[in-house]
């Protein structure tokens, strides 16, 4: 860590906490123990709920929504489909079957109302080979759980008995799904645990790590989950937290022991080098995890309801992560004391390897020797990686987008083969009337229909519903095409555009607010991007004192979020490999998922960024020698930052298995990014930079910046 930023009241606060800690180590240690306890306790008595819904206010599908929520609705409904294989739903020889499965679906716990397959209300296809029950529950959709839900699915045995395909849809199957976990994320925990083993030596220096990481993302789930009881909590947030909160929480800890045990190699007693480590790289992770902080609060400006959720559940991740880091972790390094700072056979033999004729030796002498072809080769290689974010496009998932495996899947694929491809995700077309429908031949809502059902794409247009008080009507609206579909889009574009005489046209469903949040990202996209640029060049400048420093790090970080954007299309868009990740073909990405990746990566990045910068700007504040600062701080950080990365991308990859598309894009995406922004960027573009730079890398305007020498 630089001088300046040694010398900083931040630092020095830091290095307070962590002197604290060491000298009340079983207080520390024993508080987290309390407060994760207490968490999980909290967490099985009072429950963490999950909730999918979406809302977007100020949108016209929210406006929808409003107007059309009743308390007479049941609180939640799902379906439970049937499949024949031969003959039909509604012969006379089953209506037995059917009368049987429905009493026995009354008869479940929470059931409130239950309607059968019928051809009236279209939930009957027209071979009369699928159909489905419609149940209504006494629980909100948020405390809907996978017991619940198997238990009404389990209720139409009787259907079952007689040879029927049974599957649950809509919430039903979206909950017998959950979060989508396969277990293949402990795979990454099993390579973090292999990599910090050869980086620290031993089996202690791998378990503080792994200890530190586990305590603080536990405290981050079961706060996230409890969340859920205050406010809408989708199931992706816990997962993308887990996520998160594994990534950085190790490598956070990795940083802070890698600087104890050279301070402590050097002569330092144990509490003076814990004090130091904390004070140097503990302020590179603080300045590392704000830097996070703020770039997830720009989110906020989308007004996206389910952004701003998912930015600050990671935000929490990133909280516990540096909490644990500065406070849990030097009061466990003082436990290990002289047997943490020894390392074992085979770390002592790859730091001798990695000394001054060692790789990153060579390596940097190769960098700051011919930074102009270094650097020219570097970028024309990350131009080729992004090159693919050139046909990012942007669409809705839906249920067809997930794995084979799954129970929204099967059933999207039995209702769309029966029904068509739109069944699954209706559009509603809602109309106002000024005055209310009092005559029969008022031509107000025939207008209305036959508008409907003029326009391209609409297979099917179910009955008029009136409310009460006959001035608001809807039509459910099937698309010709999936909700994926960019062509279904258009249709809730073109059914917004029409005018109906005396009639005041809303278009909403689940499809039509999956338009207007792809429209409200879109509009917000450049402010956020601006905003986060803006906030986190702000945070760094007080730290390094060099405005031409930080430009180059937000322009860093930039480069290596073009990469992902680049895989992210080459996987998911073009299909390059997407079977291999338990895709069975090209999936749209949602238009909130390259805007949460860059603010995720935007932060995550900087920490590689920062912990190089402060290494360099350390070396620069003694010896004055940019070119030689350079050097020494890549052979210093090149190793720690290759193993924190490794951690990272693995447990990053060890997400992809997981059934839910977003999650896998987000495992991809990151992956890719931090991979390219560890090697390429960080370890041969940034060091050629600044060789190029030279002196100007640490130009202050307005003052003369003066060296403050300190011991190393």
């Amino acid at each position: 860590m630089s001088a300046a930023v040694h010398d900083s009241r931040a630092a020095r606060a830091v290095a307070a906490v962590g002197r604290w800690c060491v000298r009340h180590r079983f207080v520390v240690i024993g508080a987290w123990v309390l407060l994760v306890a207490a968490l999980v306790m909290s967490a099985r008595v009072i429950g963490t709920p999950t909730d999918n819904d979406v809302s977007l206010p100020g949108t016209d599908a929210q406006l929808v929504r409003d107007m059309t929520a009743s308390p007479a609705n049941p609180l939640t409904a799902g379906t439970v489909i049937l499949v024949a294989r031969d003959g039909r739903l509604d012969d006379e020889t089953r209506s037995g079957v059917l009368a049987a499965t429905a009493a026995s679906l009354r008869g479940a716990d929470h059931v409130t109302t239950v309607k059968p397959p019928s051809m009236r209300d279209g939930s009957l296809s027209e071979d009369g080979r699928t159909g489905w029950f419609t149940v209504g529950l006494d629980v909100r959709r948020a405390e809907l759980t996978k017991a619940t839900a198997l238990a009404v699915t389990d209720a139409a045995r009787p259907a079952t008995d007689a040879g029927l395909r049974v599957l649950p849809g809509g919430a039903f199957a979206q909950v017998t799904d959950g979060s989508g976990t396969t277990g293949d994320e402990y795979v990454g925990l099993i390579l973090a645990a292999l990599i910090l083993f050869l980086a620290l030596g031993g089996l202690l220096g791998a378990a503080l790590p792994l200890l530190t990481s586990a305590l603080s993302v536990l405290a981050t789930l079961e706060t996230v989950g409890l969340a859920g009881n205050l406010t809408s909590m989708p199931a992706v947030a816990a997962t993308l937290a887990l996520m998160i909160g594994l990534g950085v929480g190790i490598d956070y800890s990795l940083f802070l022991l890698s600087r104890f045990r050279t301070l402590a190699r050097s002569g330092l007693e144990v509490p003076q080098a814990i004090e130091r480590a904390v004070a140097d790289s503990g302020t590179a992770v603080a300045v590392a995890g704000v830097t996070v902080a703020v770039a997830l609060a720009g989110l906020s400006l989308t007004g996206v309801p389910l952004l701003q959720t998912l930015a600050w559940t990671c935000g929490i991740a990133i909280m516990f992560a540096v909490l644990a880091a500065l406070t849990l972790l030097p009061a466990l390094t003082s436990l290990a004391g002289r047997r943490l700072a020894r390392g074992g056979m085979l770390y002592n033999r790859l730091a001798r390897r990695a000394g001054s004729g060692g790789y990153w030796a060579r390596q940097a002498d190769r960098v700051t020797r011919r930074p102009w072809l270094v650097g020219g080769l570097a970028l024309v290689l990350l131009a080729l990686l992004a090159a693919p974010a050139t046909d990012l496009r942007l669409g809705q998932l839906d249920a067809g987008s997930s794995p084979t495996s799954t129970a929204v899947r099967q059933a999207n694929d039995a209702i769309s083969s029966a029904f068509g491809p739109g069944t699954g995700t209706p559009i509603t077309v809602l109309g106002w009337l000024p005055t209310p429908v009092t005559d029969a031949r008022d031509p107000r809502l025939p207008r209305l229909v036959a508008m409907v059902r003029a326009q391209p794409g609409v297979a099917a247009v179910g009955p008029v519903t009136p409310s009460g008080d006959r001035q608001v009507f809807t039509i459910q609206v099937i698309p010709s095409t999936s909700g994926g579909d960019p062509a279904t889009a258009d249709l809730v574009h073109r059914l917004r555009s029409q005018s109906v005489a005396g009639v005041s046209v809303h278009v909403g469903g689940n499809t039509a607010a999956r338009v207007d949040l792809a429209d409200r990202i879109g509009d917000k996209l450049l402010l956020v991007t601006g905003v986060v640029l803006l906030l986190s060049v702000a945070i760094l400048l007080p730290a390094f004192r060099a405005p031409l420093l930080v430009l180059k790090a937000a322009v860093m970080d930039l480069i290596s979020i073009g990469a992902a954007y680049g895989a992210l299309t080459a996987v998911f868009t073009w299909g390059w490999g997407v079977t291999w990740i338990g895709l069975s073909g090209p999936v749209p990405i949602p238009s909130f998922v390259p805007l949460m990746l860059f603010a995720l990566l935007f932060g995550l990045s900087m920490d590689y960024e920062v912990f190089l910068l402060s290494d360099v700007q350390r070396r620069w504040n003694l010896s004055g020698d940019n070119l030689r600062s350079v050097r020494e701080g890549l052979i210093g950080t090149g190793g720690v930052i290759t193993a924190a990365a490794a951690i990272m991308i693995g447990v990053f990859l060890a997400f992809v298995p997981n059934d839910d598309p977003t999650i896998k894009m987000f495992g991809v995406g990151m992956a890719v990014a931090i991979a390219v922004d560890a090697t390429v960027v960080r370890c041969l573009l940034v060091p050629a930079t600044m060789a190029m730079l030279g002196d100007l890398t640490w130009w202050t305007p307005g003052r003369r910046r003066e060296r403050i020498i300190e011991p190393t």
